[in-house]
C-alpha cells in the first residue's frame, strides 16, 4: 500500500472526530474549572488558560457537528484540521519558545497536548483525503 493512497473510512473518521470532541471537552472543562491552579503549576497566565478553555468549547462544537454527520463536510473538516495544526504548533511555541516562565510541568503538558492534537490532525487529514464521493462537499 502506498502512503499516497492511505486514508480513513468515513466511519473511522467520525470516530476520530468524536474522540477529538470528547478530549477537547475534557480539556475545556479542565482549563475553565482550574485556570488558577493550572496557571501556577504551568507558569502560564490565568487569562491564557481561560481563553484556551473558551476557544476549546467552540472547537468542540464544530467537532461534534462533524462527528454526527453521516458524511462530514470537507470544508469545515479542513478548518478543524488547520485549527489543530495551529493549536499544536502554538503549544510547542509557548512550551519551548524561550524565556516565558513556563515551568517544566507546563512544558510537559503543552508538549503532550501538542503531540495529541497533531496526531488528531493527521488522522483527520487522512479522512479528509478519502475519495470525494465518500465525503460531503
Amino acid at each position: 500500500m502506498s502512503l499516497s493512497n492511505l486514508h480513513l473510512s468515513t466511519t473511522n473518521l467520525r470516530r476520530v472526530l468524536a474522540l477529538d470532541a470528547i478530549s477537547g471537552a475534557g480539556a475545556a472543562v479542565l482549563h475553565l474549572a482550574f485556570a488558577g491552579s493550572l496557571a501556577t503549576w504551568f507558569g502560564l497566565s490565568e487569562g491564557l488558560i481561560t481563553a484556551a478553555g473558551w476557544a476549546l468549547l467552540a472547537y468542540v462544537a464544530l467537532s461534534t457537528i462533524l462527528a454526527r454527520q453521516v458524511m462530514p463536510a470537507r470544508g469545515p473538516l479542513m478548518v478543524l484540521i488547520i485549527g489543530n495544526v495551529i493549536w499544536g504548533i502554538g503549544c510547542l511555541a509557548i512550551a519551548w519558545g524561550g524565556d516565558s516562565g513556563v515551568t517544566a510541568l507546563g512544558q510537559a503538558y503543552l508538549t503532550v497536548l501538542a503531540v495529541a492534537v497533531l496526531a488528531l490532525a493527521d488522522l483527520e487529514f487522512l479522512g479528509w483525503r478519502a475519495p470525494a464521493a465518500r465525503l460531503a462537499v
